[in-house]
């Protein structure tokens, strides 16, 4: 599918125009959120998949939609353009995203770009959200809404559950796509690699984590904490490791999940991509186990 310039244009004028048409819905609706949260999505020539993960946000964004479990805002949406060579950057910005640019290649590279310029007016949690349209943004609000319970009995179902129990309040929320992705949208292989990594995270750190879905929230104050450092494949694991050694209360939400709406992976779309991912994920493990004896 080609980029049409003016279409993207025109897509652009008509999202401010329902910003400021939305402004005084979404100072009623959020006049005291209980959660301030920004957005980051880190992209690779993702322009064509791009709208079916923006359009929904920005909906959140521009007060279109509300968020009534959690009651949480979702304040800015951070596109990190990780070096495309096509129209990302454009089309994110078309739809009200604000966009950085981080060339140097990787998804935790690309992460902490994101994390690097809200740092000077930093949310109160941070929302990471893949670019390619297979995290189901209907799961949103129960993710937000995870993250602000004070006790189990708060728990909706048996698609909620803790992953690493505390006696204190939640840092961090995992879209756990285990049980109810679509066919085709996990590949054998990254299934495969999924379990035996949260597997390894429970015999290591007795974390009981069942996916290392990219759709997840931390709180900021967390994030400062645990000083993620990981610049490609190891950046969701080292999160879900680190909130083991420094023993952060995390929960998991079944979400759905779907095939990639255009382009193609960057990692589990190759079996080198495949094999450099798994062997990354489980050195960082092992780093992490053995940095509780330091």
């Amino acid at each position: 599918m080609s980029i049409d310039h003016s279409s993207i244009t025109a897509l652009g004028q008509g999202h401010e125009k329902q910003a400021e048409d939305q402004t005084d819905h979404l100072a009623k609706t959020y006049t005291v959120p209980s959660l301030v949260v920004d957005v980051v999505i880190p992209a690779l020539n993702e322009a064509e998949a791009l709208p079916f993960t923006l359009k929904p946000l920005m909906e959140f964004v521009n007060g279109q939609k509300a968020l009534p479990r959690s009651k949480a805002m979702i304040r800015t949406v951070v596109l990190v353009d990780n070096g495309s060579t096509d129209h990302t950057a454009e089309v994110a910005q078309a739809y009200g995203a604000q966009v950085i640019s981080e060339p140097r290649r990787g998804y935790g590279q690309a992460c902490l770009a994101g994390i690097a310029a809200l740092k000077v007016d930093p949310p109160q949690a941070l929302l990471f959200v893949d670019a390619d349209g297979s995290d189901d943004l209907s799961d949103l609000d129960h993710l937000l809404a995870l993250l602000q319970i004070q006790d189990p009995s708060e728990l909706q179902d048996d698609t909620e559950r803790y992953a690493i129990l505390t006696d204190k309040s939640p840092d961090l929320v995992i879209g756990s796509r285990a049980r109810l992705a679509e066919a085709n949208a996990l590949t054998p292989l990254q299934r495969f690699g999924n379990a035996l990594s949260c597997r390894l995270l429970k015999w290591f750190f007795g974390a009981k984590f069942t996916d290392l879905g990219p759709f997840r929230v931390i709180r900021w104050s967390a994030l400062k904490q645990i000083q993620m450092v990981d610049t490609n494949y190891g950046w969701t694991v080292e999160m879900q490791a680190k909130a083991s050694v420094y023993g952060l209360c995390s929960l998991e939400k079944d979400v759905r999940y779907f095939p990639r709406k255009a382009g193609d992976s960057k990692v589990s779309g190759t079996l080198k991509g495949s094999f450099k991912a798994g062997v990354k994920i489980l050195w960082t493990i092992w780093c992490s186990w053995l940095s509780k004896f330091k």
